[in-house]
């Protein structure tokens, strides 16, 4: 079962804000089901919390910035990045800084933390964004592209090309998070010598000593200026390696720099609030791109939040009557569901043909058809059957039993000649045969109902 995941107790870590240069600590907290991710600002006044939401985006110059109200966090897309390393759901992160330390430029101490204060599985189900067709966002200009298509899972490519001896062309991709800790966690941050100078004249890397970055160098450097900057970060000597960059450190990977914009973008498309399914390519991302992107999605969550499944007429149904009728006990009339479109650990949709020739017409109303809204809830629940008894390798020995009904709501009527499309999910695990559902019941692009069943399976005496 794909659980919401928070922490079993909080840890602390602390360190030098890059552009503040000021020791900063950093607090994972534990956080209830369907929390999400925020951030609490406790050197502030009131304690003003901040949403991990893209909403609150305001810059992207030299990292993600966020800004509610005027309280203020920058550079937030490494601790991102180490929360969806993790699956990680539900975290108050508490700060007494405008900014988490950075540390050595990537995620993979702030996951190092999160690993020793225990992920802990919660009693609520995961609530994936799917990508259902192709989102994209493009800059003609500059030659941003980043999409995202279907997917049963979420995985990343990405590629970067500068205009660098140096540098050039890197690309790499992410086939599954479950990668993310071992082979992308550690990727530092990395900027152009130039970029390096800049920074510094206007003081906007005052907590920066070269181990937390790689530092690419693309003209021959004067030995007087190596050794200034050698005193500006005050270390013995600094050269530039045969490889183009500042020989402060070694790489960790070949193509370093390409993992560490696939851990931007990791960490940034946290920011739309939900784990995505779908397949992410991106060539040439930043943060700017990246939130934009993250918008745009956020844009198409709403939009799908009330659209009904989709599904191919032309693509056989995972479960046909006979199927269905191995699995569930009802027989006509008062077998409610024609066809399982799609059927998984946690979300089953169903399809129902209403016809005129069903038994209830007769009475429900004479002249003026409806079907009854308790048969509504019925077919709703058959669909609910399939899912749970779905967990058990002999379907046919059990049965399934109402225990409770939920925030049930009407919206429109049920006519002959419908087609009723249900979907359901957990709203948590199923545990002792217990089973949590959420269900809509959809005519086209119409809900016509909604609501809350919970049922138990129980073996045939």
């Amino acid at each position: 079962m794909d659980q919401q995941h928070s922490i079993k107790h909080e840890v602390s870590i602390s360190g030098i804000g890059l552009h503040t240069g000021q020791v900063v600590t950093l607090t994972f907290k534990p956080a209830p089901i369907n929390h999400g991710i925020s951030f609490k600002r406790i050197d502030l006044e009131g304690h003003p919390i901040i949403e991990a939401d893209v909403k609150y985006v305001t810059e992207t110059d030299r990292g993600t910035t966020l800004d509610k109200k005027g309280v203020k966090l920058q550079t937030i897309e490494h601790v991102l990045a180490a929360c969806a390393g993790l699956k990680l759901d539900n975290l108050l992160i508490e700060l007494n800084g405008e900014e988490p330390p950075i540390l050595d430029g990537s995620s993979i101490q702030f996951m190092k933390a999160l690993n020793k204060a225990k992920p802990l599985a919660q009693n609520a189900m995961r609530k994936y964004f799917v990508v259902r067709e192709e989102i994209c966002y493009e800059d003609s200009e500059t030659g941003i592209k980043i999409q995202a298509f279907p997917a049963d899972e979420f995985s990343v490519s990405v590629s970067i090309d500068y205009d660098s001896k140096v540098l050039g062309f890197q690309e790499t991709e992410l086939k599954s998070i479950n990668e993310f800790e071992e082979y992308y966690a550690n990727a530092r941050t990395f900027c152009f010598l130039h970029e390096l100078e800049l920074l510094l004249k206007h003081g906007l890397i005052k907590g920066g000593d070269l181990s937390n970055a790689i530092v690419y160098v693309e003209d021959k450097v004067e030995e007087n200026e190596l050794n200034r900057l050698a005193s500006i970060f005050k270390k013995d000597t600094i050269g530039v390696c045969k490889d183009g960059y500042l020989n402060n450190l070694s790489l960790r990977h070949d193509d370093e720099a390409a993992r560490h914009k696939l851990l931007d973008v990791v960490g940034d498309l946290m920011l739309v609030g939900a784990p995505i399914k779908g397949r992410i390519i991106a060539h040439k991302p930043g943060h700017g791109p990246n939130t934009t992107f993250a918008k745009i999605i956020k844009q198409v969550m709403k939009k799908q939040k009330n659209q009904p499944p989709v599904y191919d007429q032309n693509v056989p149904p995972v479960m046909d009557i006979h199927q269905i009728m191995d699995t569930l006990p009802h027989r006509p009339p008062f077998l409610l569901v024609d066809k399982i479109l799609e059927l998984g650990d946690s979300r089953v949709v169903g399809l129902k043909n209403v016809t005129m020739n069903e038994d209830f017409f007769n009475g429900h109303f004479p002249g003026a058809p409806v079907m009854p809204g308790v048969l509504q809830v019925e077919a709703m629940a058959q669909v609910g059957g399939i899912l749970i008894l779905n967990t058990v390798p002999d379907p046919e020995n059990y049965l399934t039993y109402f225990m409770k009904i939920d925030k049930v709501k009407f919206k429109h009527k049920v006519l002959p000649g419908d087609t009723l499309i249900f979907e359901m999910e957990l709203v948590s695990p199923i545990r002792r045969g217990i089973c949590h559902m959420f269900g809509r019941a959809f005519v086209g692009n119409k809900i016509v109902m909604e609501g809350e069943l919970m049922a138990q399976i129980a073996k045939k005496n």
